[in-house]
Formats: C-alpha cells, sequence, structure tokens
C-alpha cells in the first residue's frame, strides 16, 4: 500500500471516528461503516469464524442453542480434520473463548497453528462456544440488546447457563457421554462458575484444560488494576450514561486492524504495544502479519456487567459471585456479601496452564486455585519465561509450547480406563 493511500485512510479513519463522536443520529455511525470499499489484501480480518474455517478447506457448521434463561447462542463445529472424517464417533473437545473474545480465537492462526484446526486433523470433534453478548450470540427470545435488560449478565450466567446448554447441545448431538474442555481465561472463569454452582455438570467432563486459569485476581500485573479501585463509580457512571454493552465487535474496529496494524505500516507498533502492555511482553512470540486479524476480531463484545466482575474480584482479592451491593445481595443471595464459588465442588479433572509473565493470571492467583480445587490434576508452566496471556492463543510457537503437550494429555484419558 503506498503512502499516500495510507495517510489518505488514517486521515479518513480519523475524520469518521470525530464523526462517530457526534450526537446526531444522522451522522456516520461505527456498526454501519462500509469496510467493503477499503479493503486490501488480508480477507481474515472481515470473515466470520465459519468463514475463515471455509477458506481454509476444512468443514464448518452453525448451531444454535436456547439458554433457560432465553439467550441464543451460537456454535461452531469442525467436524472433522481436511483429510477426511476417519473413525467414528470423534472424541469431542469443547473449546470456550476469552473476555471481549468469541470462537474466532482458535482459528485465527490458521491451519497447523490454530487449535481448533490442530485437534481437528488429530482426530477429534471439535465445538467452539459463543458466549451471550459477544458478536455470534447477541439474540433473546424475548429480550433486546438495545434495551438495558438483555445485557444484565456477567461470567456467572455465562458459566450457569451458556455452557451446561451448550454442553447438553453437543452430548446429545453427538451422541456421546462426555468431553473434553479447554477454555482461556474468561472459558476458565466460566467452567469454574457452572461446575461449583451446577456440580452435576463434572460428570460430563473427561478432562479440563484451563489456559491461563482466571479465578482469583488480586495480584493481577496489567495496568487494568489502575482502574479497580474506581469500580463502584464506574458502575454508577456506566449505568447513568447506559453503556450497558463493552467493547462490541464493529466493522470500524476490523478497518482498524487492517489499516493501522498491518505489517510494515509505521503505526503497527503501536497495537503490538497495546496488546503487551495489557498482557505482558512478548515481541519474540508476536506474528506480526497475525496482529490486524486479532483487532479485526477482538473485541466481540461482552457485558458492561461482565467486565465489572472481574474489576470486583481484582478488589476483593476473592473468587465469588457478582456484588450488587448490600441490598441487591441481601435480595438476591440473602447475605450482606456474595458467596465464594466452592471449588471443592468441582471435581471434573482439570490441568491448569500459565506462565511466568501473564499479567492476567498471575502465578501465585493461580496456586490459590491450585490449592481449592476438588480434582486438579497439575500446575503446568509454559516452558518459555516469556509467554504472556495472549499467547496462550497466538503465540508463534503455541503449539510446540503448548498444544502438544494438551494433546498428548487428551490421548492419554482416552486410553486410560474409566
Amino acid at each position: 500500500m503506498s503512502t499516500l493511500k495510507f495517510f489518505f485512510k488514517v486521515i479518513l479513519l480519523v475524520t469518521l471516528a470525530v464523526a462517530d463522536s457526534v450526537d446526531d443520529p444522522l451522522q456516520w455511525n461505527s456498526e454501519s461503516f462500509d469496510v467493503s470499499l477499503l479493503k486490501d489484501d488480508n480477507p481474515d480480518v472481515y470473515l466470520s469464524t465459519p468463514e475463515l474455517i471455509k477458506r481454509h478447506g476444512y468443514p464448518v457448521e452453525i448451531h444454535k442453542v436456547q439458554t433457560d434463561d432465553g439467550y441464543i447462542l451460537e456454535m461452531h463445529r469442525i467436524p472433522h480434520g481436511i483429510n477426511g472424517k476417519g473413525k467414528t464417533p470423534r472424541p469431542v473437545v469443547f473449546l470456550q473463548h476469552g473476555f471481549i473474545c468469541s470462537s474466532s480465537d482458535w482459528v485465527i492462526m490458521g491451519p497447523g497453528k490454530g487449535f481448533a484446526y490442530i485437534l481437528a486433523d488429530a482426530g477429534y470433534d471439535v465445538w467452539m462456544g459463543n458466549a451471550r453478548g459477544n458478536r455470534y450470540s447477541r439474540k433473546h427470545a424475548s429480550l433486546d440488546p438495545d434495551k438495558a435488560k438483555f445485557w444484565e449478565f456477567s461470567f456467572d450466567e455465562m458459566g450457569y447457563y451458556d455452557l451446561p446448554a451448550e454442553i447438553d447441545h453437543v452430548l446429545a448431538h453427538t451422541g456421546q457421554q462426555k468431553l473434553f474442555y479447554a477454555g482461556h481465561s474468561m472459558g476458565t472463569t466460566m467452567f469454574y462458575a457452572m461446575a461449583s454452582r451446577r456440580p452435576e455438570y463434572n460428570g460430563k467432563i473427561k478432562a479440563m484444560f484451563s489456559l491461563a486459569p482466571v479465578a482469583f485476581m488480586g495480584r493481577l500485573k496489567s495496568p487494568i488494576r489502575l482502574l479497580a479501585p474506581f469500580t463502584t463509580a464506574i458502575k454508577w457512571l456506566t449505568k447513568m450514561i447506559g453503556m450497558n454493552e463493552f467493547l462490541p465487535s464493529t466493522n470500524f474496529m476490523s478497518f482498524v486492524g487492517d489499516e493501522l496494524c498491518r505489517e510494515q505500516v509505521v503505526t503497527q507498533g503501536i497495537c503490538n504495544n497495546i496488546l503487551f502492555l495489557l498482557c505482558g511482553y512478548d515481541s519474540n512470540q508476536l506474528n506480526e502479519t497475525t496482529v490486524p486479524v486479532i483487532i479485526g476480531h477482538v473485541p466481540a463484545g461482552t457485558s458492561t456487567r461482565a467486565a465489572l466482575h472481574f474489576a470486583q474480584e481484582i478488589n476483593s482479592r476473592h473468587f465469588r459471585r457478582y456484588d450488587y451491593g448490600i441490598i441487591g445481595n441481601l435480595r438476591n443471595y440473602g447475605s450482606l456479601s456474595p458467596p465464594d464459588y466452592d471449588l471443592n465442588l468441582i471435581t471434573a479433572p482439570v490441568y491448569l496452564h500459565y506462565s511466568d509473565n501473564d499479567w492476567m493470571a498471575n502465578e501465585q492467583d493461580v496456586l490459590d486455585l491450585y490449592k481449592g480445587l476438588g480434582n486438579v490434576k497439575a500446575m503446568l508452566p509454559v516452558p518459555h519465561l516469556q509467554f504472556n496471556h495472549l499467547d496462550f492463543l497466538w503465540a508463534t510457537d503455541v503449539k510446540e509450547l503448548l498444544y502438544d503437550k494438551i494433546l498428548s494429555l487428551m490421548n492419554g484419558a482416552l486410553n486410560a480406563k474409566e
């Protein structure tokens, strides 16, 4: 892309951003921004998860499931690898994304690198969940996502309602009794919430693999911790201004990723350093050609309450349910404070995969989780000192550093007697 063209797009980007901040409803809106006029040569930035999978020649299915409280979730399935079905039935793996993310997390890196592709090619039936409120799960049987009521949820509801509905659908569809579960970041938090509040689901899990486990957050290193003390004020402010959705997915952000974060563009360093600042520095494992694709798919949206719930965890140093305040807690829990999740009730086999340089999931916080879980199998460090929170998904050598180990553990569990 020529220098002149690049600076034209930067000017246009700034102009559109300013226009989007104007209250006049006739002004440009980031949701309806037509990026097709500005696309360059990286289609992965703009494709949906199913489209990404199809582009690489893999089979893909879209499944819809409704939770007990009415949310309609979209799941994505890769039923087998690129070389065919092979033996059937294939063991099932369920993958759950993290905070403000989506099923695209598992396929952004492409075949041979993305965990979903690796699992499918290794003989597994791969299902990817999408939590309520992200770009693929913004529907409800009766609630409108443009209204505040739709967004009254945190990771607690995602664990209590979303995961059971998705797991039940997967097992019913495949005719299997158990599945493997792998989650990243909030995908682990959701699991702990489910398995402690609905312990009957432990029996449906062959093994759970926690990538960058997030439960206790009192030792968080990320600068995000600086906002945590202001949780009460932020909660009041977001309610007053009607900010119920947190960092939704927009075409505008895909454009930002493609134009400002692509390789050999002067602004890419800014994109890289934002990721490092939040999650830990590891420039050696960052594939710069992937950065615009990541920015194009993240953020994928969630509720403001989910963000506030994590902030509460940082402040309290507890792993507990959402804090509604004294009156709300009395109404919802019958106590002044929210109850802790009972980790001892989590009896599914759990493997904790952590890293020393993860600014979101501190080693000591993971150790506290390890001590509390009812059936933890191992606490496994990634053998790379600079491995950060996002490297669990998008590191250049993530297959060799992490995924090969998980595959070995899965294969071992399949060969073990019940």
